[in-house]
């Protein structure tokens, strides 16, 4: 089914020059890594913490709706926002809604606009192979090789000593100055994340411990869990799961991170059509971030919806039904 403002038809994306026998990266920094280290290190910690003081310091309604609203409007920010529209342009938005979408994004701490929309560029162009920033296979056979395979698609590729360059994979959304905006001030929306819950459970309880439990619930605590579940796509989703579609790779449809990464989880059905806005193809395919697009949609907020025409998706199902 496709809305009256969707084009029906699934298109090849933003146009990528590339030498497919060369190599996508170029060597990153050590300060790059300490980054990484601190982005994923800081939450951990601040879950761990957020555990303890449960017991002396309780744990009420204001902390977990600030854990939830945040998780799902930065969660949000990376799906709808980084992922269907800067890495593939699956809708179109007006200035303001990009600036906004950006910002929830960047609030997730998983990197500025460009590097993140560069790296997961990389990975469609090169999925499952060995250019690929992050792919669980080639890593060894058996038990060990799907270990070390699972720890490098999660999180280990963080390390890797290269990345993917801006001006070949992301030259459109450098040369947007709202977006090259929002990307240089990524640490500026993270000090935000951490500093809104933090604030508001501060006003509601009118106390610092407040404070506290906010910037941890609502901030660290959020961010570990929203840090995962996108990882999980690269991890998860390329080793467990389903394969309706002929994607050419091992990208597979999982139902707990669909539902957990609103919709992201159908992997396989998105690498089979990139440019869709909508990822659960089926009716009981939860894909939450395509509703928030329908209904920008309705309210003339999203336009150019890019869903797959019917015939198409048949086309491409390899188990027919």
């Amino acid at each position: 089914m496709t809305d009256s403002n969707t084009h029906p038809h699934d298109t090849s994306g933003p146009t990528i020059t590339l030498d497919p026998q060369e190599a996508p990266v170029e060597n990153t920094s050590a300060l790059a890594r300490i980054i990484y280290l601190i982005f994923i290190t800081f939450p951990l910690i601040g879950l761990a913490a957020a555990i303890v003081l449960v017991w002396p310091l309780g744990f009420s309604w204001v902390y977990l709706a600030l854990l939830f609203v945040m998780y799902i409007l930065t969660g949000l920010g990376i799906t709808v926002g980084y992922h269907r529209l800067f890495t593939h342009k699956s809708f179109e938005t007006s200035r303001p809604m990009t600036f906004i979408i950006g910002v929830l994004g960047s609030m997730a701490a998983e990197g500025p606009i460009l590097e993140w929309v560069a790296m997961h560029r990389a990975h469609h162009q090169h999925s499952d192979t060995e250019h690929d920033p992050h792919s669980p296979h080639s890593h060894g056979s058996g038990i060990i090789g799907i270990i070390r395979g699972f720890f490098h698609a999660h999180i280990g590729w963080m390390w890797h000593a290269q990345k993917p360059d801006i001006n070949r994979y992301a030259p459109d959304l450098a040369k947007d100055p709202v977006v090259r905006a929002v990307s240089k001030s990524f640490l500026l929306w993270v000090f935000l994340g951490l500093l809104i819950p933090a604030v508001v459970a501060a006003l509601i309880t009118w106390s610092w411990w407040g404070l506290l439990l906010g910037l941890i619930w609502g901030g660290l605590a959020r961010i570990f869990l929203v840090h995962h579940v996108t990882w999980s796509i690269n991890s998860v989703c390329h080793i467990w799961g389903t394969r309706p579609f002929d994607s050419h790779d091992e990208s597979r449809n999982n139902v707990i991170c669909g539902v957990l990464g609103f919709g992201e989880g159908w992997h396989n059905n998105h690498h089979a059509f990139p440019t869709s806005a909508r990822h659960g193809l089926r009716w009981w395919e939860i894909d939450t971030s395509y509703l928030v697009i329908r209904a920008m949609g309705a309210l003339g907020l999203a336009r150019n919806i890019r869903v797959p025409a019917p015939e198409r998706i048949a086309a491409k199902r390899r188990i027919r039904p």
